[in-house]
C-alpha cells in the first residue's frame, strides 16, 4: 500500500494537478507544500477531502507517516 503522501503526489502527477489545485481540498498554498514536504500531518478534514477530490481510497490516506531518518 503507498504512502499517504506519495498517493497524493501519483495522484497528481495523473490528473496533472497543481499545488493550487490541492488548496481547496488541504488549505493555502504553504500548508499544501508542508503536507507535500512531509512537514504537516493530514487532518481528518483533509483526509476526507482527498479522498472525495481525488479518488485516493481512505484506508491509504489514514497511515501514520514514515519515519524517516537523516
Amino acid at each position: 500500500m503507498p504512502a499517504p503522501i506519495e498517493a497524493i503526489k501519483f495522484e497528481m502527477e495523473q490528473q496533472e494537478l497543481s499545488v493550487a489545485d490541492l488548496e481547496p481540498m488541504i488549505g493555502r498554498r504553504s500548508r499544501v507544500y508542508e503536507v507535500l514536504a512531509h512537514k504537516r500531518s493530514l487532518s481528518l478534514n483533509m483526509i476526507r477531502n482527498l479522498h472525495r477530490g481525488l479518488g485516493i481510497p481512505a484506508e491509504v490516506l489514514i497511515q501514520p507517516p514514515v519515519e524517516t531518518h537523516a
